[in-house]
């Protein structure tokens, strides 16, 4: 049992990861809003009898369910496809595919919202309208206005999505925070993880079935609109399931009365600083080829919907299975290693990126394991350093902090990357290859994440190890990881077990290792 819970505690924290955009999403897991664990809350007991609150969390696998649904409708490889459709240019597919994560720079203002409005209100309005702000899709194939119309108001309801998305995740975190007690939230989050990924890949792979099979027959704006159709029910249905849900009142306010003093703080602490500036430059470094990775595949390597909804479901589920050796690793011998060993393995990514054609595809299937454990090894190690280096008093000012750092940065590369590649041709030689613009992109990014890697150097952990011990250690573990068997089935009908129930109303309590104290 105890194990079990370990091993949970550290599945966990790849929910709780930020997530960075992989070729093909919808990646399980990654859904804005309702998909990620909170990184803070309080560790006071629950306001409500165990036997009421079940319900709220079982309400919370399944709406996490319907996130995914609706990523799998409307994210990823179907936005690509939308965008493709109605003859957006390789600029624009690039600028849309970097919104989810360049709009973290509304971080700031979200967490005001959130005070002045009120967690689940503000969750509930902000993720249902981020959903059914697609419904208009429904009927874009059958509007009489003209391509350039249509591609605009695509634009204008993605950027619209995106903006309500992350208000909305930012409500939900701190709702969250306090509805799940400290002492199952690891356990929770860790089950709810693997159920997002199951459900995740399920549709995934559904919707990018279905458009394989639909598309060459002519029906790929109908296939789209279809599956639009279905996002807006799940979204629908979200709405539904957030409602069902508890929301306890607020252990402390004081913390958001002192937001402003608490961001002035983060950014004149010495400490925090090189994390800052690593968070800044490493966005930058992966926007600067993430919105265009779906592209890519679509269209330089002729690779079918479903192919691409597969990579993107290998790459979660190898998250999940890495998760328990990053999450001992953590645990050993600190954040800061691991962040700094992954940060160059994926800087080879890209690199990998360059070697795959239309008649060789088989790079993509390396490029897949890398990036889904090193990627689990990085989103780890990142929450651990941000809830770390945060005080416990501004630490959701903090967060925000680290994310509109990244925002930012991503933000910026993404459109200068659409620059670059709209003044390159479409393909070239060089040095007696075939390139691409996409290509040209992809080396840069490979060189400024190896430069941003650097910077994870400057980065001070308390009691942290160095990387050659983190190196040792991976060795003597990675056997353990490959058990597969010790995953547990996540049971969504029964979220918790009596025996961790009745712990919880003996008022049993212990640190959850998925949010270490600062």
């Amino acid at each position: 049992m105890a194990g079990e819970q370990q091993l949970l505690d550290r599945v966990a924290r790849v929910a709780l990861a930020p997530a960075v955009p992989q070729p093909g999403e919808s990646l399980p897991g990654s859904t804005p809003a309702l998909s990620a664990g909170p990184l803070c809350g309080t560790d006071a007991p629950a306001d409500k009898p165990w036997a009421q609150l079940r319900p709220t969390l079982r309400a919370s696998l399944f709406e996490g369910a319907t996130a995914e649904v609706f990523a799998a409708c409307a994210g990823g490889g179907v936005l690509t496809a939308w965008a493709l459709h109605l003859g957006a240019s390789p600029l624009v597919i690039g600028l849309l595919g970097a919104l989810p994560v360049a709009c973290n720079v509304l971080n700031l203002p979200a967490a005001w919202f959130t005070y002045v409005v009120g967690r689940k209100r503000l969750a509930v309005a902000a993720v249902g309208a981020s959903r059914l702000v697609y419904l208009p899709l429904v009927v874009f194939p059958f509007l009489s206005l003209a391509d350039t119309t249509r591609l605009q108001l695509f634009i204008a309801l993605v950027a619209l999505a995106a903006v309500l998305a992350v208000i909305g995740n930012n409500a939900w975190i701190a709702w969250m925070s306090d509805v799940v007690p400290a002492p199952v939230r690891g356990r929770f989050f860790g089950q709810r993880t693997m159920f997002l990924t199951l459900a995740g890949a399920t549709s995934s792979l559904g919707a990018g079935l279905v458009l394989d099979a639909l598309s060459p027959r002519g029906w790929k704006g109908e296939t789209l609109a279809g599956l639009a159709a279905v996002a807006c029910l799940a979204g629908l249905a979200s709405i539904w399931l957030l409602r069902r849900q508890h929301e306890p009142a607020p252990a402390d306010t004081r913390d958001e009365h002192g937001g402003l003093a608490a961001l002035a703080a983060c950014l004149s602490d010495r400490a925090v600083r090189p994390f800052l500036w690593y968070q800044l430059a490493w966005h930058a470094a992966v926007g600067s080829v993430a919105g265009f990775i779906s592209f890519h595949m679509l269209v330089n390597l002729r690779m079918g919907f479903a192919l691409v909804a597969a990579h993107g479901v290998a790459v979660a589920v190898l998250r999940i299975v890495a998760a328990p050796l990053w999450g001992r690793a953590v645990d050993r011998l600190g954040a800061r290693p691991v962040l700094i060993l992954c940060s160059f393995g994926v800087a080879v990514v890209p690199a990998i990126w360059m070697l795959p054609t239309a008649d060789r595809l088989w790079p993509i299937a390396l490029e897949a394991l890398l990036s889904g454990v090193l990627w689990g090894g990085h989103g780890i190690a990142s929450v651990d350093l941000s809830v770390g280096l945060a005080p416990r008093g501004g630490r959701p000012f903090y967060l925000a902090a680290f994310a509109t750092a990244g925002g930012l940065g991503f933000a910026a590369a993404s459109i200068l990357a659409g620059l670059v590649a709209s003044f390159l041709p479409a393909q070239f030689l060089l040095f007696g290859f075939s390139w691409t613009a996409i290509h040209v992109l992809l080396l840069i990014s490979a060189l400024s994440r190896a430069a941003a890697a650097l910077l994870a150097v400057r980065i001070q952990e308390r009691d942290a190890r160095g990387v050659p011990e983190l190196l040792r250690t991976l060795a003597g573990d990675l056997p353990k990881t490959m058990t597969v068997k010790r995953l547990p089935v996540p049971k969504p009908w029964a979220v918790f077990p009596p025996t961790v129930r009745h712990a919880t109303a003996r008022g049993r309590r212990r640190a959850p290792a998925s949010a270490p104290a600062p």
